[in-house]
């Protein structure tokens, strides 16, 4: 009810055009028409709605899921996924017919409109004081540097230092223009440096410390974003001190925002606003849960990370045993997920920087606070040998992370940030479909031209000066 009353109170702020997507293509006097009830935003109050609008929330963007190592299908659920989830699994590049709209980009760009109009206009809205503007014009820039951030992971290389000049990333858009066209890839590191220069600009000017709520933009959140963009551009020496700075300020939050305890309060399956655990929301619908629902499972490998006490496991999937031995989870108590910013992340970043930094006993007090939440206390700890060497603990570190995160899409955006990282070797990573009978029926071997998703055949038509990725 309070997500309809944030729309219903947002929707009259905005402007039709807001109702395409930036890279899409329209006739000027469709653009022209202003329909009744329609107002522009004037004032620095509709500059402050048009943030909360549901479109920023809801992020329908789920392709990645399918793409991560610790996923398998079975059957009857394989022969009867769409031909877009073939693919995926399958590590495919194309995924749409010529008609289609891609999740991929179309709210995406859509977003970047009303960012932009917010960051090019607050400051010369009526009514309001200056501080107000400033934070409103804070909250876009870093609405707009996470936006970029999920794009460059879409459509760019994974972040390379000796390549990113060169390398294709996103068009770089920082204009609310409707009749935009003629898009030309900008480089990854050109996205990469407008998305630190937005996060940049941003956090001092947010007047937000804490958490205000969860689908607004915080300090602490925009913190966090900063050093999770850090991290993934291997700059970890200046991810540490924001994820310092970030987890302070959490308990500043007007909302509880925090680790819940798995053993003694999990929450099952809560909405985006109302997930203690999530710093900013960018509410994913998870298709793949429920019931009725048998199409993607837990792959034994992945599986096998878990310890047996591991509250993970055990309330988030429901275990399948085949004749043969074969144990299958299939995750559940999720209708949606939260790719925004979640606590438990701001935790396992930092004991990877920490671990990158050398501060072994620093990460393992971070791993075992999450774990702690997770599993008995007993079981919490780190093995010796594990907690006393770098790799070992790095590795550790990066298995925590699948299980935290299992099934919910973030394995692939780390199969794409390991596979340039000079500490790590790219592994042969395999999808399996598995018959009724818990027998592998069909394996498929990773593509490495998949660490990045082709434009959609609509979005090139209607944007031919794109260069797609192969």
């Amino acid at each position: 009810m309070q997500m309809k009353k944030i729309y219903n109170q947002t929707r009259n702020f905005v402007l039709i055009a807001m109702l395409v997507t930036v890279l899409g293509s329209c006739k000027k006097s469709f653009l022209e028409i202003l329909p009744k009830g329609k107002v522009i935003a004037t004032k620095t109050a509709d500059y402050d709605l048009l943030l909360n609008q549901l479109d920023l929330i809801n992020i329908p963007a789920t392709s990645q899921v399918l793409l991560g190592d610790e996923i398998s299908f079975i059957e009857p659920g394989w022969t009867g996924a769409t031909y877009k989830e073939k693919q995926l699994f399958k590590w495919e590049g194309d995924l749409y017919n010529s008609d289609e709209d891609a999740s991929e980009t179309l709210i995406p760009t859509r977003n970047l409109y009303v960012y932009n109009k917010i960051i090019n206009e607050v400051m010369d809205a009526t009514e309001g004081t200056e501080v107000n503007k400033k934070s409103i014009q804070a909250e876009a820039y870093a609405g707009r540097a996470w936006t970029n951030f999920l794009l460059i992971q879409y459509f760019g290389k994974p972040y390379n230092p000796a390549t990113a000049a060169t390398d294709l990333g996103f068009p770089l858009i920082t204009e609310a223009d409707i009749n935009g066209k003629n898009f030309t890839r900008s480089s990854v590191q050109q996205i990469y440096d407008q998305i630190i220069s937005d996060l940049t600009t941003a956090i001092p000017n947010i007047i937000s410390d804490g958490v205000p709520f969860r689908s607004r933009m915080s300090k602490a959140a925009a913190q966090g974003i900063l050093a999770k963009v850090y991290v993934f551009m291997g700059r970890h020496a200046e991810a540490l001190p924001l994820l310092d700075e970030s987890i302070a300020n959490l308990a500043k939050s007007i909302v509880i925002t925090n680790v819940v305890n798995y053993n003694t309060s999990f929450q099952g399956s809560p909405t985006t606003v109302n997930d203690l655990e999530n710093v900013y929301s960018k509410n994913m619908s998870y298709g793949y849960a429920g019931a009725s629902n048998r199409l993607i499972w837990l792959t034994p490998e992945a599986a096998s990370l878990f310890g047996p006490t591991d509250t993970r496991l055990i309330r988030q999937f429901l275990v399948t045993t085949y004749p043969n031995g074969l144990k299958l989870y299939k995750r559940t108590n999720t209708l949606s997920y939260n790719i925004g910013l979640k606590v438990p992340e701001l935790y396992l970043l930092r004991a990877e920087v920490k671990t990158r930094l050398d501060d072994l006993s620093g990460a393992v007090a971070d791993l075992v606070y999450l774990r702690q939440n997770r599993m008995p206390a007993a079981d919490a700890g780190v093995p010796v040998l594990t907690a006393a060497a770098k790799m070992p603990l790095l590795q550790f570190v990066m298995e925590e992370r699948i299980r935290e995160f299992a099934v919910t899409g973030y394995r692939w955006f780390d199969m794409r940030r390991l596979s340039v990282d000079p500490l790590f070797t790219i592994p042969v990573y395999q999808h399996k479909v598995y018959n009724v009978d818990g027998v592998v029926s069909e394996t498929y071997n990773f593509k490495p031209e998949r660490f990045v998703f082709k434009f959609s055949p609509k979005v090139l038509a209607e944007n031919p000066t794109l260069q797609d990725n192969l």
